[in-house]
């Protein structure tokens, strides 16, 4: 609604008290007023019924919420607050704002009888779980302000009540490729929960409770598990003060105080780890319960806490200072049982799960639980979602609850989610794969990158080497695929095969096997669990995310690796792949409730560079995308669109003793091969948000152009958040790029570049000192690749070129001779290293780089 306007006012009616004894005559009157009120300036009505002290409560809750933070009582602490302080925050104000008599005498916004009925509606849906609190933002801010004015108020009242009506969800074919975002999408963010919970919320989709064979599955292969736990709870009834009595764990805390459970917690877990060692022949592991709910965890971007949780230090107490890559398994402590929802529980769990996998690298799920009250459950969050067991009352089923704490305590670590194909020995990690007919061992020197979400691709990157080959740096990449989409590898083989330039070339990829089976999500991390089975299994709203559903066709010519057992492909001389690829039906069927899966799949690359952003120089920088761009060139005449250029997917090689190109593109996982029949699917939005083309973001089918055009993002954020090739800031204006909707983000971007002077004093506002000097130079190019402010209205098939020959003309004159030599002396190198094709044994030099490389 917009901003309320002045009016003249009008005559104001004396309405005579009725008497209370004629209560119809009351109401005849109030109906009077009711319509008069109608009729009067809103403004007038406002001033008429000041809020007072009306709002003194809702502001002493924010206080109290800000204190037990332990955050400042601003208006800037919102950011940092979560979707469960918000909801309760909101529900608090609109009680309090209801409880003002002219919230009664206020029009509705829509169709309703009045304000009041729309507060109602409002309190209702923010009370569902499902709300975008960027709507009461406005709102919150006017009634946290120091000074208040009950006309900003209210007019801030209206603007999330105004009735609407959702527009239809799309219906998605297979072939589509929609915008999914998760939680790795972030650019330069700071990660501010109730951003990221909005984010995180969308990535787990459906989160699945109380199906069948979920302990069965996860806890059925712990050694003695079931014998032991029987063995130990009986211990725990017996004798004169025993553990569990009339029904009850003795010392459990009535009124669920956090701090009290916690204690009990952590005491009774040591208690039954001591009764076990009784009875249990196979040495344990030795575990700790972590109980810190006020200490943030050390390893992430932003602090977080966690309530409880088992770590793999013995040691561990009060006073330890616990790391994510530590924390085995994560607890959600709730003090009242209805907290055991999405919008509470599940998700903050999920918080957690996501710290964990980003910290540890070879871990392929992660096991977690939650305790409501007394009502427990346990979970499993993998690259599709968050799956979780039927609740019980651990006061009720004593039994269960030691056996799923024992479990914790002596899960292997296969068993709790890690990678047995990432093995060591002598104090050195490696996988081993059959390429050529001979087996190799690779040795991991460091991990590089890992993406920071639950379910998605979740690439890592290794950097390695063959065994007794230190000085050839290879880089192995794992990642989680849909299986209907392009294979990486092939594509990379077939790229490198036909000798596309300045892109990553291929050295061997593989389906990882795991005990002789593709490792996939359904079948072998959820050992068939059925979700259709779960309790809250609602096919109208449990459909997975569009693009999803796998094929029912054969994938032929797979390669793939087990611990002990591997079938490989790894011939670089290889033709493209054909113009249709299939996809396995041994992993997924359409059926079985059309759930989502993923395989793991694996591939080992030839080159290795660091980030475009690590450039030590303007000039290095302009020259490096001007190479990217010669390899985006290559590969669309190879037939293959990339749809992913980001800042993370274009590489620069700066050391001359690696031969690697001097820049190039990375990660074909969006990749397509334009010449294929049919529907590609390429229709959709693809790509990294913060660099994604206006057009992309509007959902027009991807062209070269949108990758093209990406390029000038690439550099317009480089030049925002880097001011140099190690310093690099957030900035909060650009920061919500990352958060947006893909419409309003579209509107963002057009904005900043349709007017030219708008966009020299953003980019003179904006742009770091290192890279002040390009204001011009990129003004200019912005009018290359937005003629007249405008987007591209039809595709230039020199656009290519043409954008490579306007970065080549942004360095200086006296680099160029320079950079055409490193690119000469590049050529050679690839040329050489072409015609061996067996590449394992060609003269890379590791270069000594410290700074993480992202593939």
């Amino acid at each position: 609604m917009p901003p309320i306007a002045e009016e003249k006012p009008t005559q104001r009616v004396s309405i005579k008290k009725p008497a209370p004894s004629n209560r119809g005559l009351h109401f005849f009157h109030l109906g009077s007023l009711m319509a008069d009120m109608a009729n009067r300036p809103r403004t007038e009505i406002i001033r008429d019924n000041p809020i007072k002290n009306g709002l003194d409560t809702f502001r002493a809750s924010f206080a109290s919420v800000c204190e037990d933070r332990s955050i400042p009582c601003t208006l800037n602490s919102l950011d940092q607050l979560d979707d469960d302080d918000l909801q309760n925050l909101t529900l608090d104000l609109l009680s309090a704002l209801q409880g003002l008599r002219v919230s009664r005498l206020l029009q509705s916004g829509g169709s309703g009888k009045n304000l009041f009925g729309d507060l109602s509606r409002l309190s209702s849906a923010i009370n569902g779980g499902d709300f975008n609190f960027d709507r009461t933002r406005p709102l919150l801010n006017a009634t946290l302000a120091d000074n208040l004015d009950d006309v900003r108020i209210w007019d801030r009242v209206y603007d999330p009540v105004v009735e609407s009506t959702p527009p239809p969800r799309p219906i998605y074919s297979i072939q589509e490729t929609p915008w999914l975002r998760n939680t790795n999408s972030f650019a330069n963010s700071s990660e501010y929960r109730r951003d990221v919970d909005k984010v995180l919320k969308e990535e787990l989709g459906s989160m699945f409770v109380g199906i069948p064979g979920f302990h069965e599955r996860f806890f059925g292969g712990v050694a003695e598990l079931d014998t032991v736990s029987e063995l130990v709870f009986k211990r725990c009834v017996k004798g004169d003060k025993p553990l569990h009595s009339g029904g009850a764990w003795t010392g459990w805390p009535h009124n669920a105080k956090e701090e009290e459970v916690l204690s009990f917690f952590a005491q009774l877990s040591d208690q039954l780890e001591k009764f076990a060692e009784e009875f249990r022949s196979t040495p344990t592991t030795r575990r700790r319960p972590l109980a810190q709910p006020t200490k943030p965890i050390q390893g992430s971007t932003a602090h977080r806490k966690l309530d409880i949780g088992f770590v793999n230090d013995p040691e561990a107490g009060k006073d330890s200072r616990c790391h994510w890559s530590q924390i085995l398994v994560p607890g959600e402590l709730k003090s009242n049982s209805s907290a055991d929802t999405t919008a509470k529980a599940w998700l903050d769990l999920g918080r957690y799960a996501r710290k964990v996998l980003a910290a540890q690298d070879t871990r392929r799920y992660v096991l977690g639980f939650t305790l409501c009250g007394t009502l427990m459950r346990v979970w499993e969050f993998d690259r599709v979602g968050g799956i979780g067991s039927e609740r019980f009352d651990i006061n009720q089923d004593g039994l269960r609850f030691v056996t799923i704490i024992l479990g914790f305590l002596w899960m292997n670590e296969e068993e709790l989610g890690f990678d047995p194909t990432i093995m060591t020995a002598k104090g050195e990690r490696f996988i081993e794969i059959e390429r050529d007919g001979s087996k190799e061992r690779l040795i991991i020197d460091k991990v590089m990158q890992r993406a920071r979400c639950i379910a998605g691709r979740a690439t890592t990157c290794w950097k390695a080497y063959r065994q007794g080959h230190p000085q050839a740096p290879l880089v192995i990449k794992d990642s989680w695929q849909y299986l209907e989409r392009e294979e990486e590898g092939e594509l990379l083989r077939g790229v490198t095969g036909k000798g596309v330039v300045n892109m990553a070339r291929y050295y061997y990829h593989e389906t990882v096997q795991i005990h002789g089976t593709d490792d996939d999500i359904r079948s072998n991390v959820r050992g068939g669990l059925d979700t259709t089975r779960a309790t809250n299994y609602r096919p109208e709203r449990s459909m997975p995310p569009p693009g999803m559903l796998a094929s029912e066709t054969s994938r032929k010519g797979r390669s793939s690796s087990t611990v002990g057992k591997k079938r490989s492909s790894s011939q670089t001389g290889a033709p493209l792949p054909p113009s249709k690829r299939s996809c396995s039906a041994s992993l997924t069927k359409a059926g079985s409730g059309a759930m989502p899966n993923r395989v793991h799949r694996r591939i080992v690359l030839r080159d290795y560079g660091r980030p475009i952003y690590k450039a030590s120089s303007r000039s290095a920088l302009l020259a490096a995308l001007e190479g990217c761009i010669e390899g985006h060139e290559s590969l669309r005449k190879a037939g293959i669109l990339h749809r992913d250029i980001s800042i993370n997917n274009l590489m620069i090689n700066e050391d001359d003793e690696n031969p690697s190109w001097f820049s190039f593109l990375i990660d074909l996982d969006l990749a397509i091969n334009e010449r294929r029949d049919g529907v590609s699917g390429a229709q959709g939005k693809t790509g990294t948000r913060a660099f994604m083309a206006i057009g992309a973001l509007l959902g027009e089918q991807h062209s070269f152009m949108h990758d093209l055009e990406s390029f000038f993002w690439v550099l317009f954020w480089i030049c925002i958040h880097f001011n140099g090739p190690d310093n690099n800031r957030i900035i909060p204006e650009f920061d919500q790029w990352n958060y947006i909707s893909v419409e309003l983000l579209a509107k963002e971007k057009k904005g900043q570049v349709s007017h030219e002077g708008d966009f020299i004093k953003s980019a003179e506002e904006n742009f770091t000192p290192c890279y002040q000097p390009l204001v011009p130079w990129i003004n200019r190019l912005r009018r290359v690749v937005f003629p007249g402010g405008g987007r591209w209205e039809r595709e230039d098939a020199d656009a290519d070129d043409s954008a490579r020959q306007f970065f080549r003309l942004g360095y200086p004159t006296q680099a160029r001779p320079c950079v055409d030599a490193r690119f000469s002396q590049q050529a050679a190198y690839a040329e050489a290293s072409t015609n061996n094709r067996g590449a394992a044994t060609h003269a890379h030099a590791s270069g000594g780089h410290e700074s993480p490389v992202q593939y």
